[in-house]
């Protein structure tokens, strides 16, 4: 199969991208994403005809954030978008007269980054995205695992810790209550309140407040080396690797790929996250370590990724 589409639902935007066998990606386009579940789907076609208008394009792989189902064709369950047994395949092919393929956007992104980024060469790879929340896919064998049912991969949603916080899908203790960016910042504000004197840069970047901070003002403040903003990385850090430590005992993977907005700050963020994965991996000091990567493709990954599995079909 030649040119394939990837659609990128975004909570701004959705964006379409023409992409090739070699995952270029030929052509884009971009519509504000709608507030209702049905002006979604007539952006998604608004924008695949927009991208494909100079070319042939065979198929169209749509990445979609909640659950999909095991024949890639029913949304059943996304948070954001209200979508309930969605059956946007059907939906969507109605519209453009092309075969449709629905993926979870994060299962999107790791094979993205699996078939065409950093994780090239790996048969066996582990992704996670940190970003407001946490979300991540596995590539065993060569192959996406989806499980039975279509909804593998839900990393964000492991329960760390028991009667811990209350995240947003119901339950306590969630992972990503504890790794991405919204903890971050929950970590950022605790300690700046607790300690301002250890907090200067960071509070200076707000409006001094610790409820003034912002996510870009914790990187920046690190850049800059505050105490508590430099501290607050490493408490993510800390529960980011040990989460991949519990899933190197599931999947033993040769490599980690950890992707997201937060993995943007390279080093400060990934070398204490691998230090907290040893620390916490069972029999770490008489096994393999497998790698932890920072992911390449950025945020083009889950739209390179889900137009490669359209053209797989």
């Amino acid at each position: 199969m030649g040119l394939t589409i990837g659609v990128d639902i975004g909570g701004t935007k959705v964006a379409a991208g023409v992409v090739d066998e070699e995952g270029r990606i030929l052509e884009t386009s971009k519509v504000p994403t709608p507030d209702t579940p049905e002006g979604v789907v007539d952006a998604i076609a608004d924008a695949v005809r927009e991208a494909s208008a100079e070319h042939k394009v065979e198929a169209v792989g749509i990445g979609a954030p909640g659950y999909v189902d095991d024949k890639r064709a029913t949304v059943l369950f996304t948070p954001n978008l209200s979508w309930r047994h969605e059956p946007l395949k059907d939906k969507v092919e109605q519209r453009i007269d092309l075969p449709v393929v629905i993926e979870n956007d994060a299962n999107a992104a790791a094979w993205g980054e699996y078939k065409f980024g950093v994780g090239t060469g790996h048969e066996d790879v582990v992704c996670i995205t940190i970003g407001t929340g946490l979300g991540g896919g596995a590539i065993i064998g060569g192959r996406l695992h989806r499980g039975r049912f279509g909804v593998a991969g839900e990393f964000g949603h492991i329960r760390m810790v028991p009667d811990g916080l209350l995240c947003g899908c119901g339950n306590q203790g969630c992972w990503e209550q504890y790794a991405s960016g919204s903890a971050l910042l929950r970590y950022a504000r605790q300690r700046a309140a607790a300690t301002p004197e250890n907090a200067e840069i960071l509070l200076g970047l707000g409006d001094g407040t610790p409820e003034g901070i912002v996510g870009k003002h914790i990187s920046e403040a690190a850049r800059q080396g505050d105490a508590v903003a430099i501290d607050s990385f490493r408490e993510l850090a800390r529960w980011a690797g040990a989460g991949l430590a519990d899933l190197a005992s599931l999947f033993d993977p040769g490599a980690f790929i950890v992707g997201g907005g937060v993995s943007d700050e390279g080093e400060l963020v990934l070398d204490p996250i691998r230090k907290s994965y040893r620390r916490w991996l069972v029999g770490s000091a008489w096994r393999p370590h497998a790698e932890v990567l920072a992911a390449q493709l950025g945020g083009k990954a889950g739209l390179v990724g889900v137009a490669d599995l359209a053209r797989q079909g």
